[in-house]
């Protein structure tokens, strides 16, 4: 069942995270300073604590908050973030 989780969580933050504008980053990074490990370890320590962060606060929410209001909340927001990006807000 375990494996099952780890599956699913690698390949939504895989593909999600596939061509965003932090490999955009890390690749003009790498370009600039020609430290290709450096900008990796750094890049891979910095999303695993957003990533850290971001599962302790998920864990904290899902004690107090059912599911399915958490992703209703979250698809709302991408939702509201999407519209203000089309009409030129953000």
């Amino acid at each position: 069942m375990l494996g099952k989780f780890f599956f699913s969580a690698f390949s939504a933050v895989f593909l999600a995270e596939l061509g965003d504008k932090t490999q955009l980053a890390g690749l003009s990074l790498v370009s600039k300073t020609k430290a290709p490990w450096t900008v990796f370890l750094g890049s891979v320590s910095a999303y695993a604590i957003v990533t850290l962060l971001t599962v302790f606060l998920g864990h904290l929410l899902g004690r107090f908050i059912p599911a399915n209001i958490i992703r209703v909340a979250a698809a709302s927001v991408f939702i509201v973030i999407g519209i203000l990006m089309l009409v030129g807000r953000i």
